[in-house]
């Protein structure tokens, strides 16, 4: 079996700071790469950010400064966000480094070799903000301004020479790509647009620009510079030291397990990125995931339209593992999803509050008191005790993370942590104290339940599932899921810690 897994985010354009789709982004990535990790995989773990195209040169020469400048000072700011969200990313790549020049080069030179690329003249609708072309039919005119439909972006007309990939010669190919591999673009919905999209006919991409300088320069030809989306896709090959394919980390990680990405630039993955690749004859990666969007209101958030919410204030106020929590939970994988101050204190309060971290307490304080601070030994299952234990599948956990159903994960944490806080109610050990066994019993199996609950939150809540462990002196490092299977309980007469409370319940207005 293959224990590699390559998870990589879009890399982020630096043309303003952080917000709040960055994060949710980065913190679902980071939640399959520790779920991977702690499942004794080999994991490699991309982001970074996107800063090349007239966007950022414009945006340079607004400030005054060199576009070089410019990007080193906000992509800094996307590299401090990895480590306020706690990311275990492995890699953090800029398109403006050499080793990334030089795959953008090589992929050139593959793709020019093999005759897709041919120079013309290009004359149509491009978006700056999106740095990408649309047809006649993707421009609506509105207030007299024309401006793309899916995005709302404004357009500009362009008539210039250009190199030109063979786009259109890929059309069949990838339809047939995507009939054998139909797990490839995930979910369903974004799969159904893409195919409808292909089917609608493909014509040749403008792949370089000669009307602005900020980019990777065309080989053979510095009047042009590489098209910036053929430019950052092919950061997930550069991170692995492509065109080099003996390279260890090529070798291991290439193909991708999967590319997380928003909606919004499902195209550029799921048609532009694989044809590219299958006219280089590169393989394509596993899957395509594309998310849904962090909405402010009814509407995704843009710096544009003034609605940005800092995840930095979030964090401040709230706490970072309550965040993640979060927006992991209440953000349906794979749909829009809005973010609420009042959910999120209902999050903080009544999962992470009372569900877990007052289970974590309550048990732990009463096997102190009564089992002389020590793992039961003297214990024996009935079916009430082996019904809540023998819930953790491990194979079908697996199976639903490699399909991405993160929503089949938190669910089973939430109703876990509902169902353990009623057996230890229901079971009433308190009462069993003339039942030693018994009383020993309902403490193992809820000692042993908030040690699993714990693992599976591990990916989620990293800091605050560490401290919980702590009741069980387990480190990060002993944190594996292969600890778990085959009934490999907790070994009892070990020592327990008492921990100190793990969320503070928030007041709130109308309490």
């Amino acid at each position: 079996m293959d224990k590699n897994f390559y998870i990589t985010t879009p890399i982020y354009y630096p043309s303003a700071k952080p917000h709040m789709g960055h994060a949710y982004s980065s913190i679902i990535a980071d939640f399959f790469a520790r779920f991977k990790r702690i499942d004794d995989f080999n994991v490699n773990f991309l982001t970074g950010t996107d800063e090349h195209g007239l966007k950022i040169q414009r945006a340079a020469e607004k400030k005054n400064i060199e576009p070089l400048k410019f990007c080193n000072e906000i992509s800094q700011t996307f590299r401090n966000l990895s480590k306020i969200l706690n990311l275990t990313n492995t890699d953090f790549i800029r398109t403006t480094e050499d080793r990334h020049k030089l795959s953008v080069q090589s992929l050139w030179s593959e793709l020019k070799k093999n005759d897709d690329i041919y120079l013309s003249k290009y004359s149509g609708w491009y978006s700056v903000s999106d740095e990408a072309f649309y047809n006649d039919d993707e421009v609506e005119e509105i207030d007299g301004k024309k401006q793309a439909k899916l995005s709302k972006s404004f357009v500009e007309w362009m008539d210039e020479e250009s190199y030109f990939f063979r786009l259109s010669k890929w059309q069949k190919p990838l339809l047939d790509y995507y009939n054998k591999n139909p797990e490839f673009i995930s979910p369903q919905a974004r799969k159904n647009e893409v195919i409808s999209f292909v089917k609608n006919g493909l014509k040749d991409l403008s792949v370089s620009r000669k009307s602005f300088s900020w980019g990777i320069k065309v080989p053979e030809d510095d009047n042009h510079v590489i098209y910036v989306w053929l430019d950052a896709l092919t950061n997930y090959l550069s991170a692995l030291n492509y065109p080099d394919k003996s390279d260890i980390l090529y070798k291991n990680f290439w193909p991708a397990s999967i590319h997380l990405i928003g909606k919004d630039i499902l195209r550029f993955h799921a048609v532009y990125w694989p044809a590219f690749l299958l006219a280089a004859k590169i393989p394509l990666p596993k899957k395509i995931y594309s998310h849904g969007w962090i909405l402010s209101g009814e509407e995704k958030m843009s710096k544009s339209k003034g609605n940005i919410l800092d995840p930095i204030d979030i964090i401040d106020k709230y706490g970072l593992d309550p965040l993640r929590y979060y927006l992991i939970k209440e953000v349906s994988f794979g749909n829009d999803g809005n973010i609420s101050q009042d959910k999120l204190e209902d999050c903080i309060n009544s999962d992470l509050a009372n569900n877990f971290g007052n289970l974590c307490q309550r048990v732990t304080a009463f096997t102190i008191k009564n089992c002389k601070g020590k793992i039961p030994s003297e214990i024996n299952f009935e079916k009430s005790d082996l019904k809540l234990l023998d819930k953790f599948d491990l194979n079908l956990i697996r199976e639903k993370i490699d399909n991405q159903d993160v929503n089949f994960y938190i669910d089973f944490i939430v109703n876990s942590l509902f169902e353990t806080n009623k057996y230890f109610n229901d079971q009433e050990p308190w009462k069993k104290k003339d039942n030693l066994v018994r009383l020993n019993t309902i403490v193992y199996t809820t000692l042993e339940i908030v040690r699993r609950i714990s693992f599976m939150l591990y990916p989620i809540i990293p800091e605050s599932a560490l401290k919980a462990l702590q009741i069980f002196k387990i480190s990060e490092k002993e944190i594996k899921f292969s600890t778990l299977s085959n009934n490999n309980y907790l070994k009892a007469e070990s020592n327990i810690n008492m921990i100190d409370i793990l969320f503070k319940k928030i007041e709130k207005k109308n309490d």
